[in-house]
């Protein structure tokens, strides 16, 4: 049995120091360091990739920007040579990860889960590459392991240390209920390492109890216990929360290119070094070299715009950006994007619809309230110009609708 950390006979070189920044960029925490130097320069003296996983279930259909945050550091891991395993949680999804949560969450169905497991991969492909990425499914060992192995599996850990996570802890002192089958969750995620005979697991920082369980069941089976690295969660679009779909502060990965240029340009001049820190491909020292241009003098914005960039030509193409970097700059001008959506209207019994209505009708303001309340503050225009009064009304023609800065539609009234 090998429940030690690994052995270090084998020479620390610049590659594995190396190899150590990559990992350490940008991260939270590495556990326990000194057994991933060790790790690292074994593979370098014997040629023997490490096995590397990230664990996604798939509660949602679609990726956004935080996610790549340890889909990037994976990505960084894979450039060195390593084994990258993206493993789809597909099992674990049933029962629902109480982390972070105070309340049980509703598991979801088998048909919910496989609907978004179709698009995770297709989606991360997008940062990984897909030639070097080995893909999973935690059912595939979940499954077999039927009632007796998951009660053998229960039996190696104590209702005490589990109650030593914060959310479990914090509930139960609230008198939240928590339910059973929750205390299965880190268990099933941590047998999932003894199942790939993980190295390294990532994770988010939300996650540390479950890659800790991770080290505890190796150990348990007899195997080197992995190393873990957790993530920061990135801040939102709102500087505030983390990137949540449920907190609408996010930019889905698989957005048009100009929706997702434009919402990286409007993020704070202060969280864009995060960002630069956490999604970039930049190195470190030219980040810290953009840094010290701005605090020179040079407008933040300019950095902002190169990030702007990098993103959306990451998911869509330079030319893609580039276009959205122009349709950008004529929005802010007034102007009217290449591309609009249009749309036919029929005027009831021919008589003008007015604008407020229009807006509501063309689906760009949820009420004809909000469509006046945009127009008292200058916020929508046709055709270029600026509506300054409600009472205006439209007969039949062809309209160019805007409200703010990144909403259009082309409306085609017949009478």
């Amino acid at each position: 049995m090998n429940t030690s950390s690994p052995a270090a006979p084998f020479p620390v070189t610049d590659r594995v120091r190396e190899a150590l920044a990559v990992t350490r960029r940008g991260c939270e925490e590495l556990i326990p360091e000194d057994d991933w130097v060790k790790k690292l320069s074994r593979s370098e003296a014997t040629h023997t990739p490490l096995r590397i996983k990230l664990g996604l279930d798939p509660t949602a259909p679609d990726i956004h920007l935080g996610h790549t945050v340890v889909l990037n550091k994976l990505r960084q891991l894979q450039d060195l040579g390593h084994q990258v395993i993206f493993l789809i949680g597909d099992f674990t999804s049933l029962i629902g990860d109480p982390s972070g949560r105070n309340s049980t969450r509703p598991p979801l169905t088998s048909e919910q889960i496989k609907a978004n497991a179709e698009t995770y991969y297709k989606q991360a492909s997008l940062v990984l590459d897909p030639q070097r990425t080995e893909i999973r499914y935690n059912s595939e060992w979940c499954l077999p392991l039927g009632s007796m192995g998951m009660i053998q599996l229960a039996a190696k850990y104590t209702v005490a240390r589990m109650m030593e996570r914060d959310d479990f802890t914090k509930r139960y002192q609230a008198g939240t209920p928590i339910s059973v089958h929750e205390f299965l969750y880190p268990l099933m995620q941590g047998y999932d390492s003894v199942a790939l005979k993980s190295d390294l697991e990532l994770g988010g920082t939300d996650q540390k109890f479950n890659l800790l369980m991770g080290r505890h069941l190796q150990q348990e089976h007899g195997q080197e216990p992995q190393c873990i690295l957790t993530m920061p969660l990135l801040v939102g679009l709102d500087g505030v929360d983390k990137m949540s779909k449920s907190k609408h502060n996010y930019i889905g990965i698989s957005e048009d290119a100009n929706t997702m240029y434009a919402k990286v340009l409007s993020i704070s001049d202060v969280l864009m070094w995060d960002w630069y820190t956490l999604l970039s491909f930049k190195s470190l020292a030219e980040i810290a070299a953009l840094k010290k241009e701005v605090e020179a003098g040079r407008n933040p914005k300019d950095a902002k715009v190169a990030l702007a960039k990098e993103i959306t030509t990451r998911f869509h193409g330079a030319a893609a950006a580039e276009a959205a970097e122009q349709d950008f700059i004529n929005r802010s001008k007034g102007g009217i994007p290449d591309e609009v959506e249009e749309q036919t209207l029929a005027l009831e019994g021919g008589a003008p619809v007015g604008i407020a209505a229009l807006l509501k009708q063309a689906g760009l303001v949820a009420s004809s309230g909000e469509g006046n309340r945009l127009i008292d503050g200058g916020g929508v225009r046709v055709d270029g110009n600026t509506v300054s009064d409600k009472g205006l009304k439209l007969g039949a023609g062809v309209y160019v609708l805007q409200v703010g800065k990144r909403k259009f539609k082309k409306v085609t009234l017949s009478a």
